[in-house]
């Protein structure tokens, strides 16, 4: 892919101050992208601010703003701003997110579960609310939902965290029939299992909490180095680039899906379910039961 594919394009990227956020916040400035980015801790966001505005062109602008993608009010300040300075942004990456409470489900705290759900679920659909009327009005965006193992892969003792994952990448799949009509493009990317803070989380939390099976998963990861990060941001440079040009509604894996060829092959995808989330029946699996 051209280094330069999103020259001209703007971006507001949420959870961008660390790890994947920030991973594909870099790659975006590399291939030329103006940047909003937006989370929680102002002084780590300041710092990513600085660290990526010194990677880029004397043209190219990095800019930010502290706020809680959960919070409606801090969803419109970001939102107003990124606009004011970015009257023709084309580009929103809902990367913010949290593991939430492990443990068994009846066990773990609810307002913690609840919680969980407000960031990853709500805060997506807030964002993606608030910046629909402009790539209406433009007829053209992209729109790039962070998944996770969570959407396609039971997780015991981490269900908010699973639940709310599935739930963001049905609404991708939802959101991209709605937006069909504008030419604004809807998908989900699955970056891989990671080393990041989430990883960090779980091993402290301890085989107790989330499961021996899932814990030794984890320390077998940790200790192997996980997939690059590099990896799912360069996903989401091709899904923001003109490359991905009328790819819609999928949830694509960085790892295992041929997404650098994808829209050689649209006309195979597109109207079917491929790379979506589906009930598998008894046919799918070679059974001759159950489908009458």
């Amino acid at each position: 892919m051209n280094t330069q594919s999103l020259a001209g394009r703007a971006a507001l990227i949420t959870g961008a101050s660390e790890g994947l956020g920030l991973t594909i916040a870099r790659s975006f400035v590399l291939a030329g992208a103006d940047l909003f980015l937006c989370a929680r801790d102002a002084a780590r966001l300041d710092e990513a601010r600085r660290s990526l505005a010194a990677l880029g062109s004397k043209t190219q602008r990095v800019l930010a703003a502290p706020g809680d993608v959960s919070h409606e009010a801090d969803v419109v300040r970001v939102t107003a701003a990124a606009l004011a300075a970015f009257p023709s942004l084309q580009v929103l990456v809902n990367n913010a997110g949290v593991y939430g409470p492990m443990g068994p489900t009846e066990r773990v705290d609810w307002t913690e579960w609840m919680r969980a759900i407000e960031i990853n679920l709500f805060g997506s659909v807030l964002m993606t609310r608030a910046l629909v009327p402009h790539f209406k009005a433009r007829s053209a965006g992209k729109i790039i939902q962070l998944s996770g193992a969570g959407a396609t892969t039971p997780l015991p003792n981490i269900s908010a965290y699973a639940a709310s994952k599935a739930a963001v990448v049905r609404f991708a799949e939802t959101l991209a029939e709605e937006l069909r009509p504008h030419h604004v493009d809807v998908n989900a990317v699955a970056p891989g299992a990671l080393n990041t803070r989430l990883l960090d989380e779980v091993l402290a939390s301890g085989p107790e909490r989330v499961g021996r099976a899932f814990y030794e998963r984890s320390v077998q990861q940790k200790s192997q180095g996980g997939v690059p990060l590099e990896r799912g941001a360069a996903l989401c440079v091709f899904l923001a680039s003109a490359a991905s040009d009328g790819v819609t509604g999928k949830l694509l894996s960085a790892v295992w899906d041929p997404w650098e060829s994808l829209s050689e092959h649209w006309e195979d995808l597109d109207g079917t379910d491929v790379y979506t989330i589906r009930r598998i029946v008894p046919a799918d699996r070679g059974l001759a039961w159950g489908d009458k």
